[in-house]
């Protein structure tokens, strides 16, 4: 069984599968943007705007088969883009970037995050979502798996370092050889990156030297999973136990990293997208210190998507959906850990359907998107007079934030270091 593909192909390929969708609790938000295809990362620039990736809905160019080899081939086009948001009107100001999806658009791979550093200058995260082997050889030259640093002004772009190939080369987790990078940030003059695909957290100099893994992420073993019933769809039917299979009490399970932020303390704090079953409440946060050694930051989750630390130093976890996705429903929620570690969750539900990534403005709101897995119907939210839902007490593992300080002023999506 390849874990590691597994998991990884669900994150690409979870709308083509399953369907339905119910709003729960009450909540308040107005939608900022609208008819975006794979909405991803999202940053505020240094003009006050918002800037939002999109991973664009493949092409009619050449394929590449899927991470796990199962199901139709990925198709290469040129369709990502980044979309700016200026006073309620969005406007698409970096077009014609790489997006590998399938036929109907989903599961697509293609710009999945944006950071800008203090001088203003723009980093674009570039996914991929299969074997590196196929990416050059079936597509020939492409910035799938990379990260780039564009002009807005000539719509061009120059590439900064080849995730993708270095998974190719290194491998560092020792599992299947897979690439799908889906976050970053920049700490100092650092690009720091997570790459789902490859299961590790990387980082590599601005200047385009010296890329490296930091930590590869281990595997996770389930006891007593709940597997989805044996007539359920399903991206990997040979996992789903068929009537009368005996379920084994131990499963082993690759969860992959998804996103990250730079806590106070300056370690990096990385979320879990669990793997197949996918259970609910399996999803971990890691705190991976100066050290490079990756500890378990709290639990409890499930399938997590992004991270934001405020400020005051409260960490913001945004849950892609609060259900094991087989189960048909995509609600999310986004979730706020104090520095006491106290958890609350400002919103669930009531249209937040399946979100990819959160920022938090000057403003003090919470920004998302959601409906990120879905062409032409991804939007940008803005969370306001949110009502917080106090969470009942439970095993969550939780490491309080206190000693990390507080009014910490660091933010993940505008660096004052340089």
């Amino acid at each position: 069984m390849k874990l590691k593909q597994l998991t990884i192909t669900f994150l690409t390929f979870c709308v083509a599968a399953f369907s339905g969708m119910k709003a729960v609790s009450a909540a308040s938000f107005s939608v900022i943007a609208d008819g975006l295809y794979n909405a991803g990362g999202l940053s505020f620039g240094p003009d006050g705007n918002l800037y939002v990736t999109e991973a664009g809905i493949g092409g009619n160019g050449a394929c590449v088969p899927p991470a796990s080899g199962q199901g139709d081939s990925l198709c290469y086009g040129t369709s990502g883009a980044v979309t700016k948001i200026e006073n309620g009107k969005t406007e698409r100001i970096l077009t014609g970037l790489p997006s590998l999806a399938l036929p109907d658009g989903t599961g697509a791979s293609g710009p999945r995050d944006i950071q800008f550093n203090a001088k203003g200058k723009p980093y674009v995260l570039i996914g991929y979502g299969a074997n590196p082997t196929f990416r050059d050889r079936n597509l020939g030259y492409t910035d799938l798996g990379k990260i780039i640093a564009p002009n807005f002004n000539t719509n061009s772009w120059t590439s900064v370092a080849d995730l993708a190939n270095y998974e190719l080369a290194n491998n560092p987790d020792g599992a299947d050889v897979s690439s799908n990078p889906l976050g970053f940030i920049i700490d100092g003059n650092k690009l720091v990156v997570v790459d789902a695909g490859a299961n590790d957290l990387l980082s590599v100099n601005a200047d385009k030297s010296n890329l490296q893994a930091i930590v590869a992420f281990p595997q996770d073993i389930l006891t007593n999973p709940v597997f989805p019933p044996s007539d359920t769809p399903s991206n990997e039917p040979a996992q789903v136990p068929s009537q009368g299979e005996v379920v084994r009490s131990q499963f082993p399970t690759q969860a992959v990293p998804s996103n990250l932020a730079k806590g106070p303390d300056g370690a990096y704090y990385v979320s879990q997208f669990t793997g197949f079953p996918f259970p609910e409440g399996g999803a971990k946060i890691y705190r991976v210190g100066t050290d490079g050694k990756a500890s378990v930051f709290a639990d409890g989750f499930t399938q997590l998507t992004d991270l934001e630390f405020d400020p005051a130093g409260n960490l913001y976890a945004l849950q892609y959906a609060n259900q094991s996705a087989w189960k048909g429903n995509f609600d999310g929620s986004v979730i706020k850990i104090a520095t006491d570690g106290t958890r609350t969750t400002l919103l669930s539900g009531n249209g937040l359907e399946s979100p990819s990534a959160l920022t938090i403005g000057a403003d003090g709101a919470v920004y998302v998107t959601n409906r990120g897995d879905r062409p032409g119907l991804g939007q940008v939210l803005r969370i306001e007079n949110i009502k917080s839902i106090p969470e009942p007490d439970s095993t969550l593992g939780v490491l309080a934030i206190t000693a990390l300080g507080v009014g910490w002023l660091h933010k993940k999506r505008n660096h004052p270091e340089f």
